[in-house]
């Protein structure tokens, strides 16, 4: 974690914690700006204006729908940036750009115009270890019916999907995920070769 000035009393200066954060971003649904591509690029901007530094942005891939045959296919991206904010402050800001796009929380895991997901914060891990694990080896059918009531991070899903570790590879690939101990590279290399077939650059 960095940490960034500002401004305090005459003859002092107060630190401001600055967080590396990994974000994913998707959409399959037109948004007021455009196609996918366009929102999630107007996505950049909003994460620009409202504070953070973008360190590396992924190539955008064109990636099958989650779960399969769940509406249009997916444009999925990744991004690695530094900001003043701590997760939960992380995810509000996510969630005011998603709105802003005109994302509707109807149902999981359904169509949308913009999803942005926190994806890891600084080597936090919350709520705890074991509630992680509990989260992180949910099995699929239980995981649609479930939300979790408290922000759970890294995301206990990353090491899982396709559609998030390839893009993630091309900002953060020797991130080390805290609790599986391995680099993104290691954790995309474990994935079944088809599943990283299906997510195509654009």
């Amino acid at each position: 974690m960095s940490q960034g000035q500002v401004n305090g009393e005459v003859g002092e200066t107060a630190t401001v914690p600055m967080h590396d954060l990994l974000i994913a971003l998707g959409g399959n649904l037109a948004s007021s700006v455009g196609a996918p591509r366009e929102t999630l690029k107007a996505a950049l901007k909003l994460l620009q204006t409202s504070g953070a530094v973008i360190r590396a942005t992924s190539t955008f891939y064109h990636t099958p729908a989650f779960p399969a045959g769940n509406g249009p296919d997916y444009v999925n991206a990744a991004v690695r940036v530094t900001a003043p904010w701590g997760p939960v402050k992380a995810l509000g800001v996510l969630h005011r750009i998603e709105g802003q796009m005109g994302r509707e929380r109807e149902q999981r895991w359904g169509q949308r115009t913009l999803d942005l997901d926190l994806l890891a914060c600084d080597d936090m891990v919350l709520p705890d270890r074991q509630t992680h694990k509990i989260w992180r080896e949910l099995p699929l059918e239980a995981q649609i019916g479930r939300v979790p009531e408290q922000l759970i991070l890294p995301h206990p899903r990353l090491q899982d999907r396709a559609f998030v570790l390839v893009p993630l590879a091309d900002v953060a690939p020797e991130w080390v995920h805290p609790l599986l101990g391995k680099p993104v590279r290691a954790l995309l290399d474990a994935l079944p070769e088809r599943d990283k077939a299906a997510v195509r650059p654009l």
